[in-house]
């Protein structure tokens, strides 16, 4: 039987991506991403305005990220059984609603489910980060991926400045209404804009999620790159979660206003992702791979060069958060560029798998650094920094003998 042009076009993805297609999904990546870290500079005064109490406190953040990390296992896959952006409207339905339930919050039971139902809904960034990848053409892959992560990094690095301006001018429940609105205006605009893309894959849902657990034994491509990128988000989160402390503390004496605009320097970073799709698509993954993890370390290394408290001790710290972001988001795409390369059936699996590695990798640095901090200060807290891509670059030395052998 002949299949349509149409049906083959949705369900092999067209042979270009255009740049208007390749803004928006970048553009959307930012927005739906940035729901996830809105909270974070928030919860004291969340935990305030709802009667939480301080040992509480901590579950505002906790419960999205537990969310988006269910989500990631288990709807994420989904992405190889369902027609694209059908998922990802549902997906944004979620958020959107969860997004005003918040704001509407008096109460902290209320506020703390929709906290979940943020972090599931904000999966909707990992379903459109593949299907970007399906839509592009091979020899420009790293470019389209490169481009739409920096988006998806923009929304991460500004989430927290913008929650931080916002509730210092209104108030946080504003935060929450204001993205819930862009997630309805977005989502209007994905569904007449997006391309369709129907899977190929026949598995029902149970055989899928196993599938996953043969694609994490038989992919060593996959495991690390998962694991190299997990190393690097533990030090992006270690860093992240500990320098506001440090620049709160006695040493720099700085405000809310004044942290949040040292949050902005790492938005620089975002840069790097565009640049190392490029890079991937020359064939320079291995060497720009190593770069990034050198990266990561000499950002932590900067930070002791000056004396604490100093005006230059600041800017190295400025300085490092830029090197730190660049490295980190480099090395995100690279990873991506390279798992997509392993199979367009299973790139929603391969992407969710990865996502929840790193995921993983990133809570437990933040663990860590508020353990270093509080045990040894930003001494002890940086040194777990610069070890963390040391370890992942030693095990990437490994990878020629041990990827030749195994694949």
């Amino acid at each position: 039987m002949s299949t349509s042009p149409s049906l083959n076009t949705a369900r092999t993805g067209p042979k270009n991506t255009s740049s208007w297609l390749t803004l928006l999904l970048a553009s959307a990546c930012g927005l739906i991403a940035a729901n996830i870290y809105y909270a974070q500079p928030l919860a004291g005064p969340i935990s305030n305005t709802l009667g939480m109490s301080p040992s509480a406190t901590g579950l505002i953040v906790t419960l999205t990220q537990i969310g988006y990390g269910l989500g990631l296992l288990l709807i994420v896959p989904l992405g190889d059984l369902i027609e694209n952006r059908k998922l990802t409207l549902f997906l944004l339905g979620v958020a959107a609603l969860s997004l005003a339930v918040a704001g509407l919050s008096t109460h902290p039971l209320p506020f703390l489910l929709s906290a979940l139902g943020i972090g599931v809904g904000t999966v909707a960034v990992q379903v459109l980060v593949p299907y970007a990848a399906h839509m592009a053409p091979e020899a420009s892959r790293g470019r389209v991926v490169g481009n739409v992560m920096s988006g998806l990094m923009l929304g991460i690095m500004l989430a927290r400045p913008v929650s931080s301006f916002l509730t210092q001018l209104y108030s946080w429940h504003v935060v929450f209404f204001a993205s819930a609105l862009f997630m309805v205006v977005l989502a209007a605009v994905l569904s007449l804009k997006l391309p369709p893309r129907i899977p190929s894959g026949r598995l029902n849902y149970g055989e899928l999620l196993i599938s996953m657990v043969h694609l994490a034994r038989r992919t060593p491509e996959l495991r690390r790159r998962a694991l190299y990128h997990a190393a690097l988000f533990a030090a992006f989160s270690l860093f992240w979660t500990t320098t506001p402390l440090l620049l709160a503390g006695p040493l720099f004496n700085l405000s809310q206003g004044g942290i949040a605009l040292f949050a902005l320097a790492g938005v620089a970073g975002a840069v790097a992702a565009p640049i190392a799709g490029r890079v991937a698509d020359r064939g320079l993954s291995r060497p720009a791979t190593a770069l990034a993890m050198l990266a990561v370390a000499a950002a932590f290394i900067f930070t002791h060069i000056a004396t604490p408290g100093s005006s230059w001790s600041l800017g190295l710290l400025v300085l490092a958060a830029i090197v730190l972001d660049f490295g980190v988001s480099a090395n995100m795409t690279l990873g991506q560029r390279k798992i997509f390369e392993l199979g367009a059936e299973v790139r929603a699996r391969l992407n969710g798998l990865y996502m929840t590695t790193f995921f993983i990798g990133g809570a437990i640095g933040s663990a860590l650094g508020g353990w270093a901090y509080a045990n040894g200060g930003w001494m002890l807290a940086s040194c777990i920094g610069i070890a963390l891509p040391v370890l992942a670059l030693a095990y990437f030395l490994t990878e020629r003998s041990t990827v030749n052998s195994t694949t």
